[in-house]
């Protein structure tokens, strides 16, 4: 008799087609088919963008909904995760591109803010903002005024809300800010190093994908590098060239400069909520995945987090993807033991993004036998 396998599950979403959750329950029927017998552990993960509060969830957190300003400033409904005195915020709920019409220079995270404050209010001190799939590029300001900050033109009075506006700011007056977050731990989960300016910028980099057409990226660029000389100028602080800064339009320069926050990888940062390390011990196999397998992955993202866990802990680690772009020598060294696309099953990419599941499924199986 065979002995049973223990097989851990630990995909992130395939974006657009499924979420991390559909992915591992996909994984997991092809798993039943070829090895009914087997142990199977899910761990669908995240990277600090949308589902990183999902999996906070399914790991035991609290909920709590609030409701915020959206990133055009119309009200939405937002979920947020609390365990203990720790609150996992993710700003896409709040001020993601998927909320509003795309409106690059007026976006704002303002409701980010108002998370936090909802947080505060909960009695938290330790907060966990995970940064992707942002519509905006103000640095972070919506939210800090949310939190008490003034920022102000050279009349003194304040800026209205976006990225644009930045161009005009004279002041940071941080004195207004809640006197709840002395001492408050805050973390930035993101999967980017992108600093806050330049080429490899908040802008030019992420601007397109929210909308703003070239003359627009400039004008976003010009407007954060005038934040980050008001930030030197009045905090004693340099975010310019800070890998990670660019984050979210700048959100993560906001928070270092003002609130003092830590910048840290969001993937490695849900391996370690749903315990991914712990369910490793005596695997005979990981399965992770995303849309696609390639050079952006290598970058932080999660799957490589989990190949490289998987790897450290001697457990093999299988990719699945709707598309695989890396070579097996690029694959290796992340830590995949083998690496299989959708196309493999299915050569038209139109059924692949319409059945992922299925396909998902039998990708597995074939895999596997």
């Amino acid at each position: 008799m065979l002995p049973v396998v223990r097989i851990v599950i630990a995909p992130d979403k395939f974006k657009g087609t499924l979420d991390a959750d559909g992915v591992a329950d996909a994984v997991a029927a092809g798993i039943a088919r070829v090895r009914p017998d087997a142990e199977v552990l899910l761990r669908p993960i995240a990277d600090g963008g949308d589902g990183t509060v999902a999996a906070a969830l399914r790991a035991g957190w609290r909920a709590v909904t609030a409701t915020v300003s959206g990133p055009d400033g119309a009200p939405v409904t937002a979920v947020f995760a609390v365990d203990g005195d720790t609150a996992l915020v993710e700003l896409a709920t709040a001020a993601g591109l998927h909320l509003a019409p795309p409106a690059p220079l007026t976006a704002t995270t303002r409701g980010v803010g108002e998370l936090l404050v909802r947080a505060l209010d909960e009695g938290c001190r330790r907060l966990v903002v995970g940064i992707g799939g942002s519509a905006t590029t103000d640095a972070g300001t919506g939210m800090l005024a949310a939190l008490g900050v003034r920022f102000t033109d050279a009349d003194g009075v304040d800026l209205p809300s976006g990225g644009a506006a930045l161009a005009r700011l004279d002041r940071i007056d941080p004195t207004g800010l809640d006197p709840r977050l002395a001492g408050v731990e805050l973390l930035i989960a993101t999967d980017v190093d992108a600093p806050l300016t330049g080429p490899r910028g908040a802008a030019h980099v992420f601007g397109p994908q929210k909308g703003a057409d070239p003359g627009q990226v400039a004008e976003l660029d010009a407007a954060l590098a005038r934040f980050a000389l008001v930030v030197l100028r009045d905090l004693d602080l340099d975010v310019v060239d800070v890998p990670g800064a660019g984050g979210a339009g700048g959100t993560a320069a906001g928070a270092l400069a003002v609130l003092g926050a830590r910048i840290t990888s969001g993937a490695d940062l849900v391996c370690d909520l749903v315990g991914l390390d712990e369910a490793l011990v005596g695997a005979d196999l990981c399965v992770t995945g995303e849309g696609a397998l390639d050079a952006q992955t290598l970058t932080g993202k999660g799957p490589a987090v989990v190949a490289r866990r998987a790897a450290a802990s001697g457990v093999p680690c299988l990719g699945l993807a709707g598309v695989v772009r890396l070579t097996p020598e690029e694959l290796a060294v992340a830590g995949f033991t083998a690496a299989h696309g959708l196309t493999e099953v299915e050569p038209d990419v139109a059924v692949c993004l319409a059945e992922p599941a299925r396909l998902l499924t039998e990708l597995t199986v074939r895999a596997l036998s």
